[in-house]
């Protein structure tokens, strides 16, 4: 049985992915900040669909580093190393630069970029030292690779993530651990329902339209495949040719 946590994953993006892994076979942990109840239940459908045990959801905030240890020492020593994870989990405080304010600014670094180093941590020598050749999928956006007006913080920590992608990746690649990226545009979660003008921006997509979870899922599926065993360091773009 190959456990794979999903970070992120009551709702969206995390969700999507979570419920697409466990098709294709894995034992899919969830986690939430704050509603773990709905991470239960993506739990749970996650058991349905691929026929497993049902894995508990964990609660921790990516921010807080000795709990994000804590909580996943905990669930390893009981259930054992995971196969891969997906560090999707992550926020956004949006607003011009001049009028961004310092807390604005950590907390999106702490969450998004602090806490890519705070999940693998823990998770990566368990993994190395069971000789598990794993997969580690990062969601970045399409904001790390060319920036968004009103989202510097945001820009700086996606972008943050792919550096340290490319580097984990060089160091765990002789262990047969894949370390990739995958970069979404504009996709239908609540974050984009906040977006004005939704007609214009889906005139800037070549696609013209926003994308769904459910293709962003598809994406890191494949990265969990036996085939993409040799692609690594990569970033994968699924924006609907916006950049």
């Amino acid at each position: 049985m190959k456990r794979v946590l999903v970070t992120g994953s009551s709702r969206g993006i995390g969700r999507a992915v979570a419920l697409r892994l466990a098709k294709d076979g894995f034992a899919v942990v969830t986690h939430a900040v704050r509603n773990v109840a709905a991470a239960q239940e993506t739990a749970a459908e996650c058991a349905r669909i691929s026929g497993l045990p049902v894995q508990a959801a964990l609660a921790f905030d990516l921010a807080d580093r000795d709990a994000v240890a804590a909580v996943l020492e905990a669930d390893m020593a009981a259930n054992g190393a995971y196969f891969g994870v997906v560090a999707n989990a992550g926020v956004n405080a949006d607003a011009p630069f001049p009028i961004l304010e310092g807390s604005e600014w950590d907390r999106v670094v702490d969450t998004d970029l602090t806490g890519f180093y705070n999940l693998l941590k823990p998770v990566v020598m368990p993994m190395v030292g069971n000789r598990i050749r794993g997969r580690i999928v990062a969601v970045s956006s399409v904001s790390g690779i060319v920036g968004n007006r009103g989202q510097v913080n945001y820009s700086a920590a996606k972008a943050g993530i792919i550096g340290a992608v490319k580097a984990l990746a060089v160091e765990l690649a002789k262990r047969g651990i894949t370390v990739n990226a995958v970069a979404p545009g504009v996709i239908e979660t609540e974050m984009s329902s906040s977006i004005e003008f939704q007609d214009e921006v889906k005139k800037a997509i070549p696609m013209r339209r926003f994308g769904k979870p459910e293709e962003v899922a598809g994406v890191v599926a494949f990265l969990f495949r036996d085939e993409a065993a040799y692609v690594t360091r990569q970033v994968i773009s699924v924006n609907g040719g916006l950049v």
